[in-house]
């Protein structure tokens, strides 16, 4: 117990971390749309500064558990907290020089901070429990730390910015920025200042990554964190995808009205543009940036017509969707998130009592039976569900198939499959642990890989049928707690022994 009482400023301090990775991380979705707004770059370039989480991921993974065995883990997280410091700034300098690339390079600097913060706090957490139940409970609520400073981004940005229009610039996301470095400079005084009692490291070798990956049951774990990431993020994404897609009738409207000749090309993009939006109605409230916004929109929608980018055989290729607004869906989908915050909350309450391998076996078949009846429930159902708008601070309702219904409730079940994985596959490692956080670390690169999948399949059977990918990654989570997570005979033989020395 007095163990136990030395380390609660260890542990109040790797959960502020926990906290700190989702602030920074999640600062790259709104980030992207103001970039893509500020530098006039496609929707792909804009969102490269959120790939850029990904890629520092593979990049650093390993590195970082390499780190954690030479220097230890305060020692990391304190040089992962002063790159952080420097890709922030050099987000901040983008803004004032104008640079997309300068950008790009605070972007990834500030990933490669997180990766090197997340191999340290998840198995520092299991260490500080002691493994086992409490070890688990401990990156659970860490993770519920998470999920609320993922949501607190929202509203901050809200606060500070308001909504972002084509005119919001990097300079204008300054306030949240400056906040965010505040925030790394007095958690490095923090941490400098506080005392850890670390778990003895190996000497730093290569064979320290084969050793860990000798152990079955971490191997086994190491495959369903890149799978999880399929479960986590595919399912939210491509729920935004189909709710905003054309529905069928506008598909068919849009092919036809692109297949006119008496049109001009003004007129034609013009017809184009009020298929999904009431242009008089905009023009009526006189507002300047609405109406400068739809005038924006048609005239991209003309050069991509003049250009062949926008064609009858192309509208016909894409697969089809609800037809929702982009903004009222993009609330809808934040509701899922929501639920990962709810979830891990839950799960850190009762995590103590109730066993990694329980849970995520649980847990996973849920998903599994929602994935399963999201997939083939009629879409012709629909139930209202909230959305919530956190730059106002309020909840709005809309009709949505109750197949979608299913899938934010997903949510609720990988909110604990990452530290229950984690937990089980750590198990029995020893001085191969922190080597194991860092593969751990660039297997979160299987989101770009995973997504990446589900999009080519949505492209050619359907965004619906696209969903299959999470489950069948689900289904192999639900192998790994009921089979695969087990230590074989060897480990839990030197697990024994190392019970009976105690």
């Amino acid at each position: 117990m007095a163990q136990k009482s030395k380390q609660w400023a260890a542990i109040i301090m790797m959960m502020a971390l926990f906290a700190m990775i989702a602030f920074v991380t999640n600062l790259c979705s709104p980030m992207a749309t103001i970039v893509k707004n500020q530098f006039g770059a496609s929707e792909a370039a804009g969102q490269i500064g959120n790939y850029a989480n990904f890629i520092a991921y593979l990049v650093m993974g390993i590195p970082s558990g390499m780190m954690i065995s030479k220097f230890g883990y305060k020692k990391t997280a304190l040089a992962a907290l002063v790159v952080g410091m420097v890709g922030l700034a050099l987000e901040y300098l983008s803004g004032q020089v104008e640079s997309y690339w300068v950008y790009l390079a605070g972007a990834f600097i500030s990933g490669l901070c997180m990766c090197m913060l997340n191999t340290v706090v998840n198995p520092m957490l299991n260490v500080l429990g002691g493994g086992g139940k409490t070890g688990n409970q401990l990156i659970q609520i860490g993770g519920a730390c998470n999920s609320a400073a993922a949501v607190a981004v929202y509203i901050l940005m809200g606060a500070l910015i308001g909504e972002v229009t084509k005119k919001t610039g990097i300079v204008d996301a300054t306030p949240a920025l400056a906040i965010a470095g505040g925030i790394f400079v007095v958690a490095f005084i923090v941490l400098l200042f506080t005392k850890i009692e670390e778990p003895e490291q190996a000497k730093v070798e290569t064979g320290l990554i084969s050793g860990a990956l000798k152990h079955r049951h971490f191997a086994l774990g190491a495959l369903a964190i890149f799978l999880y990431m399929s479960v986590e993020v595919g399912t939210p994404t491509y729920m935004l995808s189909y709710l905003t897609s054309d529905t069928p009738e506008t598909i068919d409207m849009k092919a036809d009205l692109l297949n006119r000749t008496d049109l001009s090309a003004d007129d034609m993009a013009l017809a184009y543009v009020g298929l999904r939006t009431n242009v008089d109605s905009i023009k009526a409230l006189n507002d300047e940036q609405l109406i400068a916004d739809l005038n924006d929109e048609i005239a991209e929608v003309k050069k991509s017509i003049d250009n062949g980018e926008l064609s009858a055989d192309k509208v016909k290729s894409s697969q089809p969707g609800m037809g929702m607004s982009a903004g009222l869906v993009g609330l809808i989908v934040a509701v899922y998130w929501l639920m990962m915050f709810i979830g891990r909350t839950i799960g850190g309450s009762i995590g103590g009592k109730v066993s990694s391998r329980a849970m995520v076996s649980t847990v996973a078949v849920v998903a599994v039976l929602l994935l399963a009846f999201g997939i083939f429930a009629p879409t012709t159902i629909t139930v209202n569900v909230p959305g919530i708008d956190w730059t106002n601070l309020k909840v709005v309702w809309a009709a949505v198939p109750v197949g979608i219904f299913a899938f934010i409730l997903v949510g609720l079940c990988t909110s604990v499959m990452w530290g229950g994985i984690f937990n089980m596959a750590v198990e029995g490692l020893g001085k191969y642990t922190a080597a194991a956080s860092g593969i751990f670390m660039t297997m979160v690169f299987g989101c770009a890989v995973m997504v990446f999948v589900q999009a080519k399949v949505a492209d050619n059977v359907g965004y619906l049928l696209s969903y299959f990918i999470p489950l069948v990654c689900a289904a192999y989570i639900l192998f790994y707690a009921l089979i695969g997570s087990h230590p074989s005979k060897r480990v839990q033989e030197e697990l024994a022994a190392e019970e009976a020395t105690e």
